[in-house]
Parts: structure tokens; C-alpha cells; sequence
């Protein structure tokens, strides 16, 4: 599980694996390590998840390990489509009942909902300790897409018009058969407060992201491609595969 390559570019360390498994297992371990290191020094974990496709090697391997103490962890996730039925799969809650909170206690759950104040009010009564997220194909994170990014978004949580790139992903991962099915609003936590997290874990399979993956490395941070903010994050990991980094190989 060693990485391949490695590179720091700016800040943001990152750590190239040969597949996706190899990257699932080593983000797993690494996030696995900072749960237990917080939750010993402070007895207790705020972390938010990612709700996505390229996530699942990762979660799955996380469910792998033993030791974490999940009784200690409050859960919370960074976007939802707000206008789905409560029962649709696309839901990212839903998918992550299905690939992580059904299969463990955890000491808390918080799903998002239409009550943005009530969640905004739940991140906020104590500091988020960790924060598992991906990179979209137009560089957005969480739902921020280029046309809605804000580096200084006084707001915690908002609701959002989503680009045709960020819906078009939804169509291309197989959530939706259709572009037109894909919501065209959806709420997410704003680029503040994912920045305010201790510490980041960043994990970005696929030849898809390859692209994203050069601009948020090597262009300049702006919110044309919000990505390009984690290089400022003191202690934020970018966990990609050959396909993903494959436009930045030379210059590792």
C-alpha cells in the first residue's frame, strides 16, 4: 500500500496508488488513525463523509478495520438533494446508510434535511475534526461548483444551482440515467467550513478526475476551480490512482 508517487504542491500533500483498491485501503488507514488519535486526546470525533461512487473502496475498507471506535463518532455529510423523495437512492444520506452507518454503531447521525438553520446549527456547536470528501469533475467540492464557490461564504449551509458538468457527473457515475432527472438545486456546506476542518482526506479515483486533478494542483486557486483552495489546508491528503493523476505523472 505504499503510494507510488508522491508530491506536496503547496500545502496539500498527495500519494498516487497503482489502483483504486490500493487507494481505498491506504485512505482508510489514514483516516482510520486520525479517528483514533482524536477520539484518545478528546473522547469523542465530529467527521463528515462524502457521498459518491468514487468513494466506495474507500468506506469499504474503513468498515474493515477493527479498531475504530464508532461509539465515539458523530457522522454529518456535506450535500444533499433536497428535493428527492426521503426514500430515493440518489439521496446521498441513503447511500451512506447503505455503505457505512447501517453496518455500525455510531454514536451519532446527523442526515441533512430542508431545515438548513437546524443543520447549520449542528455544525456549528463544536468543531468538525475530520472530513472525508472527493473532487468533482469541474473541481467543485461538496456541491460548490465553479458558479456558486465562495472563499468566504459567511453562510455554513445553502442551497445551490448546480452547472451542467456537476449534473452531468451524477448521469456519468450511473445515479441517474438522464441528465434531466438529475436535481437542479441541491444544499451543501460551503467551502468555509470545510476549510475550517482540522484535517482533510481527500480521495479521488478515476480517469474522469484526471483533469480535475491537473487544475487543482498546478492552476491558480480561485474559485474557477474551487479545488484549487485545499493547497492552502496545513493538514489535507490528496489520495489518487494512475487514472486520476495520469495528467500529472510528469511531474511528480
Amino acid at each position: 500500500m505504499f503510494p507510488d508517487k508522491k508530491i506536496t504542491v503547496g500545502k496539500l500533500k498527495v500519494e498516487v496508488f497503482p489502483d483504486r483498491d490500493n487507494l481505498g485501503k491506504s485512505s482508510a488507514i489514514y483516516v482510520a488513525n486520525q479517528i483514533k488519535a482524536v477520539a484518545k486526546e478528546k473522547g469523542t470525533v465530529r467527521i463528515i463523509f462524502a457521498s459518491a461512487v468514487s468513494q466506495k473502496e474507500f468506506l469499504a475498507e474503513l468498515l474493515k478495520i477493527d479498531d475504530i471506535p464508532w461509539g465515539k463518532i458523530t457522522a454529518f455529510h456535506m450535500d444533499e438533494y433536497h428535493t428527492l423523495p426521503e426514500t430515493a437512492p440518489q439521496r446521498f444520506g441513503n447511500f451512506l446508510k447503505e455503505h457505512l452507518f447501517n453496518h455500525r454503531d455510531f454514536g451519532a447521525v446527523h442526515l441533512m434535511n430542508n431545515d438548513l438553520e437546524e443543520y447549520s446549527q449542528l455544525i456549528e456547536e463544536a468543531p468538525i475534526d475530520i472530513i472525508c470528501l472527493g473532487i468533482g469533475e469541474n473541481g467543485h467540492l461538496a456541491f460548490n461548483d465553479p458558479p456558486v464557490a465562495d472563499f468566504k461564504d459567511p453562510k455554513t449551509v445553502k442551497v445551490v444551482e448546480l452547472d451542467e458538468v456537476c449534473r452531468q457527473q451524477q448521469v456519468n457515475d450511473g445515479e441517474f440515467e438522464t441528465l434531466e432527472e438529475v436535481p437542479k438545486t441541491a444544499i451543501t456546506l460551503t467551502i468555509p467550513v470545510l476549510l475550517k476542518i482540522k484535517f482533510l482526506s481527500i480521495v479521488v479515483p478515476g480517469e474522469s478526475k484526471s483533469e480535475a486533478i491537473a487544475r487543482t494542483l498546478f492552476h491558480p486557486v480561485s474559485t474557477e476551480c474551487p479545488s484549487t483552495v485545499l493547497r492552502l489546508h496545513p493538514n489535507a491528503k490528496l489520495f489518487l490512482d494512475i487514472p486520476s493523476a495520469k495528467n500529472i505523472m510528469e511531474k511528480l
